[in-house]
């Protein structure tokens, strides 16, 4: 028994699960050991369901599963995200008085963590006598993913130790909470501690750089990377091609793209959908045909940059065609944001009557993404009824977004409708709508600086906006003020 359960154990650990599970098959005796590994195999292979059924069938047989068996299959519910099914696996575990182990409390955290009930993973938290290294940042990543990054920062602060694992969760999520000047202060507190970052650590790093346009930081964490010969996996490859194209350099995201030694979808549809940001609509679909031609499927997100690379090119004919294949070659569903690009291909293209029938054929209800691509549309190409039409469909979505007001104000100005434009103003002062000041930012040497409409927290603020006042002179700014004076004279 103990050299079948060893052979086993080493085909599961060398990936070999057909293999392993055919050993298992025509072993006449088999004990708890031989179905653990199994079952434990087929979880670390992702193989949620198929380890689950393995465990029904041990049940079948009259075999009891001990702590480990309910940890492999607690984990299948984690990656399941099937909270119903990890809540009887719990119910069983107290029921039947399995001695529950701290990684078996970790993975009843993680289980719940998972599937969304923190509540639940807090009481199991709050009864261990001993909380590991684990525990912690179990209930970190809990915390960051509904957003409560002073809960998450409090409990990282109060462990007594850590190492790389706890510090990437806190990072990531600030990252995940769009809050990346935050990471990037974690990081160099990291760095202070002498924790040495690894490949997810940088992954974080490069997506806070992408939501900044950080690109000075980004090219930092390049050569650290490279400096510490940090494998460049899938992921890590992504992220930089991902990063390059987001702060400017799609040049330097594509000499990413090639010298990657492998690429999954992700990979793809990066460089597509940044090609399409920076407006190289036919390489982004050369690239989408070649990613097809290697045997990759595309997904939703691969087919929103193939659709945004149509809008900025003007490809209508290849934007139609993209859209109909998402639903009969690949059997995907469009969604909101691909309605949007399609809307606003059509749009930009003047074939105003096709865009609002697109609108109205809609298998979802149209969002404030898609009415505002309309209207858009038909204030560029002086439709203004039907321009009215969708912007009163934005104020019904959201009657306290100031700038929609705006625009249809100046809808109205550009047709010299006054008085039409003077009640969009008193309606949105009736309503107590506020215009909301914008908010810009900049990166210089590293480091980014955000500054609002009549910011002057910055110290040198004086030079910022005598430098303004010059570039606004030289760029004859005296046509916007005219606006202004006719917009006064017909008192909007």
């Amino acid at each position: 028994m103990y050299v079948h359960n060893g052979v086993i154990h080493f085909l599961v650990s060398s990936g070999e699960l057909e293999l392993a599970g055919k050993v298992f098959d025509e072993s006449c005796v088999r004990d708890l050991v031989s179905w653990n590994s199994l079952i434990n195999g087929y979880i670390r292979s992702g193989r949620a369901k198929e380890a689950i059924g393995l465990y029904r069938k041990m049940q079948e047989e009259g075999v009891e599963p001990d702590a480990v068996t309910m940890i492999g299959i607690v984990s299948s519910c984690a990656q399941l995200e099937d909270l119903k099914l990890g809540r009887d696996f719990h119910k069983y575990i107290e029921d039947h008085g399995l001695n529950l182990t701290i990684p078996l409390s970790n993975a009843l955290m993680d289980m719940y963590v998972k599937c969304g009930n923190l509540e639940s993973a807090q009481r199991i938290f709050d009864d261990m006598e001993k909380k590991t290294i684990v525990s912690c940042t179990t209930m970190i990543v809990g915390y960051t993913r509904l957003g409560l990054l002073d809960a998450a920062r409090k409990l990282f602060d109060e462990m007594p130790e850590k190492d790389v694992v706890p510090w990437n969760a806190i990072i990531g999520g600030c990252v995940q909470a769009k809050c990346s000047k935050e990471a990037f202060t974690l990081f160099h507190e990291m760095q202070d501690a002498g924790i040495d970052p690894d490949e997810v650590t940088m992954v974080s790093c490069l997506s806070a750089c992408s939501q900044l346009g950080a690109l000075d930081v980004g090219i930092w964490i390049h050569h650290y990377i490279e400096k510490h010969k940090l494998h460049l996996n899938v992921v890590l490859g992504t992220a930089l091609i991902d990063m390059y194209a987001k702060c400017g350099n799609i040049t330097k995201a594509l000499q990413v793209f090639h010298e990657m030694p492998s690429r999954n979808s992700l990979t793809w549809t990066s460089i597509i959908g940044g090609l399409a940001l920076h407006g190289n609509a036919h390489d982004a679909l050369s690239y989408f045909s070649e990613m097809v031609k290697v045997g990759l499927r595309p997904d939703e997100v691969t087919f929103l940059g193939v659709l945004s690379a149509c809008s900025h090119g003007g490809l209508v004919e290849e934007g139609r065609k993209y859209f109909t294949q998402m639903t009969s070659k690949f059997s995907l569903s469009p969604q909101l944001k691909h309605y949007s690009c399609m809307v606003d291909l059509l749009g930009r293209a003047g074939l105003l009557d096709e865009a609002e029938e697109l609108v109205k054929s809609m298998a979802v209800e149209p969002d404030a993404v898609v009415w505002g691509a309309l209207f858009f549309a038909c204030r560029m190409h002086g439709n203004f009824e039907m321009g009215e039409r969708a912007a009163l469909k934005l104020l019904e979505l959201d009657p306290h977004d100031s700038g929609i007001y705006v625009l249809l104000a100046n809808m109205y100005g550009d047709a010299n409708m006054w008085e039409e434009a003077g009640k969009v103003r008193k309606m949105m002062r009736e309503r107590g709508v506020e215009k909301i000041p914008g908010c810009s930012s900049i990166e210089v040497n590293g480091t980014v600086y955000e500054f609002i409409v009549r910011d002057k927290s910055h110290p040198e603020s004086e030079k910022i906006y005598g430098c303004l006042i010059q570039l606004t002179r030289q760029s004859g700014f005296a046509e916007f003020t005219y606006g202004l004076s006719e917009l006064e004279t017909h008192g909007v």
